[in-house]
């Protein structure tokens, strides 16, 4: 598929798929007239690319991390294990901060609809 199709059916930009492959986390195939293709992978590999994203980490530690995303169950290497746990840890913390938020806010919403139907 072309890239305009890739950005489609995954929500992220074409800027930013092109970012992605200028950084090592997606790769494409070129046409003798230079335009990209991608496999149909690419759209479960941008997919993860953006939750990762979308939880804080930045695009040095998802190139390192996505050549051990595989289903074959093959290990990655210590340093790389060390990563993702020390990412697990940063996303659990992140995930208590944010569903205390929500509590505060909750508290808020429940009571101003109470001070609203009590006027």
């Amino acid at each position: 598929m072309r890239i305009g199709e890739l950005a489609e059916r995954t929500g992220a930009s074409v800027r930013s798929l092109r970012y992605y492959e200028k950084q090592g986390m997606l790769s494409s195939e070129r046409s003798a007239s230079g335009q990209r293709y991608y496999g149909e992978d690419a759209v479960s590999r941008v997919v993860l690319i953006r939750q990762f994203f979308a939880v804080g980490m930045n695009s040095k530690t998802i190139a390192a991390l996505l050549p051990y995303i595989k289903t074959n169950g093959e290990r990655c290497p210590p340093e790389v294990l060390r990563q993702l746990i020390a990412e697990l840890d940063r996303i659990d913390t992140q995930a208590d901060e944010l569903a205390r938020a929500r509590q505060t806010l909750d508290g808020m919403v429940k009571a101003t609809r109470e001070a609203m139907r009590g006027d």
